[in-house]
């Protein structure tokens, strides 16, 4: 799990993700229209939806919207189907990047997301030129106030988990990607209120970005992905040092 905790520490420092309302509540209907599409459009029978809808509302997300989402995800809406899509790119320095996508339209989407690395001094890649670097991992999130550290420590061990951290205000824990939704699912049972759930890649060997020119470069193309209408998700190869993190932290 190299590099996990600092790159959530790069994104803390932008502090950019799901700034808008309008952004967060697409982010909320993608998520909510893959898991229907996905597991069916019951949440009582479909965890990751019922995740997903808990999440949304828990932001205030309007129930039309929400039902919405759930209608798009299973066909009941015309329109194209929403489909999860992962793009791979090469950033300023060599810095591999991952982006997830949920779209209705491929061909709008490679061509915008193509337009993103380029117009940043990145360029996207063909399916498994960057992938390789990570490793996948499974993410579960709780509420920092739900649980104590040792209680959500004991919790998560005995659900299966690999490792807990404290990230902000949001227990993280690491799971392998195979057993997520099982680890989810235990941790619900045993009344742990998840706060969301999801696989994410890490870095193997993180790219130690050492001056802020190059630690912009870097996240100004981490920006304009994230900041796309379609994206769920993105994911670097690239780490800070201490003294980066510092500068940074001062400029924001």
């Amino acid at each position: 799990m190299a590099g996990h905790n600092k790159w959530s520490k790069v994104k803390h420092i932008k502090a950019k993700e799901d700034a808008k309302k309008g952004k967060m509540f697409s982010r909320f209907a993608h998520e909510i229209s893959i898991a229907a599409r996905d597991g069916g459009g019951d949440p009582s029978m479909n965890p990751r939806l019922r995740t997903a809808i808990d999440t949304a509302k828990s932001q205030s997300m309007p129930k039309d919207n929400i039902e919405r989402a759930i209608k798009k995800g299973t066909g009941e809406l015309e329109g194209g189907a929403i489909e999860e899509i992962t793009y791979e790119g090469f950033g300023p320095g060599g810095v591999g990047m991952i982006v997830q996508v949920a779209t209705d339209n491929k061909n709008r989407s490679v061509a915008t997301v193509r337009n993103l690395f380029k117009n940043n001094n990145g360029s996207l890649g063909e399916a498994g030129t960057v992938s390789y670097l990570f490793d996948r991992a499974g993410e579960i999130r709780v509420d920092r106030e739900a649980l104590t550290e040792e209680e959500m420590l004991e919790a998560a061990l005995e659900a299966g988990a690999d490792d807990v951290t404290l990230e902000d205000d949001e227990h993280v824990v690491i799971t392998a990607a195979d057993q997520c939704a099982a680890v989810a699912g235990s941790l619900r049972e045993a009344g742990v209120p998840v706060k969301s759930q999801q696989l994410i890649f890490v870095p193997q060997s993180p790219i130690e970005l050492t001056d802020t020119k190059s630690a912009n470069q870097v996240l100004r193309l981490y920006d304009a992905l994230d900041d796309c209408e379609e994206t769920i998700a993105v994911f670097g190869n690239f780490d800070l040092t201490d003294e980066v993190v510092g500068e940074l932290a001062t400029v924001e």
